[in-house]
């Protein structure tokens, strides 16, 4: 494994990191996702299984996505395309996450914080991965 190549799997572990930790809403208690709406100056919670049902299979996906992120960091020659899928898609999730944050009222300090951070871990691991594959023998 090359250094480029080891740096890659060490951000893309780092990267996971936040969004695995997504684990915890899912199996949080109720009160504690209100307790957060009214940390981030949010209205409370409508109390409806649809609300709940949402927040719970988005931390789940979340969690999952993170996941994948530390798969792919075992072995970056091998899932290369399943890294390129994961950077690319966070470049055309980003902004539309943005804008769908600003639409509905997120607060600021939330919209300015989500979307540009996906742009920005997406950016970083294709020129990473870019630099990984410079060099390389093919992977066989």
């Amino acid at each position: 494994m090359t250094r480029d190549e080891r740096i890659l799997k060490i951000w893309l572990r780092i990267a996971g990191i936040g969004p695995a930790l997504a684990i915890v809403a899912v199996v949080m208690p109720t009160s504690w996702m209100d307790y957060s709406a009214g940390l981030m100056k949010l209205d409370p919670l409508p109390h409806a299984p649809i609300v709940e049902y949402l927040a719970r299979s988005l931390s789940a996906f979340y969690a999952m996505m993170g996941g994948l992120l530390w798969l792919a960091s075992v072995d970056v020659r091998r899932y290369a395309g399943l890294v390129t899928y994961l950077a690319v898609g966070g470049l055309v999730f980003a902004p539309a996450i943005f804008i769908l944050d600003l639409s509905v009222g997120m607060p600021r300090e939330w919209s300015y914080h989500e979307g540009p951070i996906v742009l920005a871990l997406s950016a970083v691991t294709l020129v990473l991965q870019a630099r990984a594959r410079r060099g390389q023998e093919p992977y066989v």
